[in-house]
This record gives structure tokens, sequence and C-alpha cells, in this order.
């Protein structure tokens, strides 16, 4: 009897290992899965104050549901105000660039937000243009500090590259869900390692697809179609009346 009792035991314990064997295995190949999607910081960008207006952005409702797949949130408040140097699309080279000095050359494939001066030695939030999931944090030469989210656009995938960011300012890991409006991070100082040597400034980039791509520039016009000009798709309320 007693050798019988031991046998059914031996028997619970083996089926119970083997359950907890499948759920580890499983737990494992999630892991796997979502460590894949992160891309190696050393890729070139070239290549593949909390200031009180800020503050009132922010607290005032940028954080809202309520945006359609068919818009984006605005990711800094007076967002229009802040386009001055770099648009979507335009071409630079050294010698040819509204920035100086200019290291890169190009079809621009993201959209630049400018820093106003009384923001250049205060933090500056951002905000995340549409909801989805984190797939990359982390510093990539010719940023600095990124974030890239993945969000569904017009029903189609994209991905959203945040770029010149404070590293340590990012609270959100690959992985984890992201509502549009819900802060990202802090702008990193500028001309420091956290921009990579850049300005301090937004770099706002979205691609089609759900592949990663960290090109900030392109060599062609017809290049730029895979990436789309983020700007005429904030939702009108995150917009100043003209």
């Amino acid at each position: 009897m007693m050798v019988c009792c031991c046998m059914q035991r031996v028997e619970y314990v083996s089926m119970s290992l083997s359950v907890y064997s499948v759920i580890s295995i499983a737990l494992l190949l999630a892991a796997c899965a979502s460590s894949q999607s992160a891309v190696p910081a050393s890729v070139s960008a070239g290549q593949i104050a909390e200031s009180s207006s800020s503050l009132a952005y922010f607290s005032a409702g940028a954080l809202s549901s309520g945006v359609s797949g068919d818009e984006f949130v605005s990711p800094l408040s007076e967002a229009q105000r802040r386009v001055t140097k770099k648009p979507f699309g335009i071409h630079v080279s050294p010698s040819s660039s509204p920035v100086s000095p200019e290291r890169f050359s190009g079809y621009h494939t993201g959209e630049d937000f400018e820093t106003f001066p009384e923001e250049q030695d205060a933090d500056v939030p951002v905000a995340a243009i549409c909801s989805g999931t984190v797939r990359f944090t982390g510093w990539v030469k010719g940023y600095g500090g990124v974030l890239i989210q993945q969000c569904l656009y017009q029903n189609q995938p994209v991905t959203v590259l945040y770029g010149h960011l404070n590293t340590d300012s990012l609270p959100l890991r690959s992985g984890s869900g992201l509502m549009a409006g819900g802060h990202i991070g802090m702008l990193g100082k500028g001309y420091s390692t956290q921009t990579d040597g850049e300005r301090k400034h937004l770099h706002l980039a979205v691609h089609k697809g759900a592949a990663i791509n960290y090109r900030g520039y392109v060599p062609t016009a017809a290049a730029l179609k895979g990436w789309i000009n983020p700007f005429p798709s904030f939702a009108s309320s995150d917009l100043p009346h003209m």
C-alpha cells in the first residue's frame, strides 16, 4: 500500500515538473522574442526649466485617449512654433544646412522640434504621439538617447523614433505600453553625450511598417516614401489657432 502511494506521489511530482518546464520554456521564448526587437545602440543615425508652458501643456490634457488612429498628439508644447530649422524632407549637407556645424548629408526623414532660449537649461518633457508598445530605449550614435515605439496609423503599423533624449529620464523599457500623450522622458542636454553632440532639440521620425529604421537621412528624395511626415497629422486641438 505504501509503495503504491509512493509511486503515485512520484508520478504527481514528475507531472508537475513537466508542466513547470513547459511554462519556463514559454517564458524564455517570450523573453528572447522581446530582446530581438532591441537593436544595438552603436547604429549610426546617418546610415541605417521644465518650463511653465510645457507643464501647462501636459496638465491641460495632452494625455488624450480620444485621438484617432489617423492623428498624432504633439510631442512638445507649442509644436508649430518649434519647427524652424529642419522640417521633414529638407536636404542638408555640411555646406548647405540651417544648422552649423553640420555633420550629416541627405534628405531629412523626420521633423526637428527646436527648444526656446528659456529651455536651454530646463527640463523639457516629451510626450508620445500615439498609443502603442515601446520597442527600444537606449543610446544610438547620431542621436544620443532614443526611444522607439510601435503604433498603428491609418490601420497600418509604424515605428516612431524620438531622438536626442536624456537616457536617464526614460522610465519605460522595451515591451512597455505607452498611451498617446504619455510621458516619455526629457530632452537631452545640448552638445553633450545625451544628444551625441547635437543641439538640444527633438528629432521625431515615423517609419512605415514594424521594422525599426534608425536613419535620420536618406540619399534620395524617393527614399523618403518609407517615412511619414508627422506634422500634418497632429490633432487640430494640439496646434494653436492661426
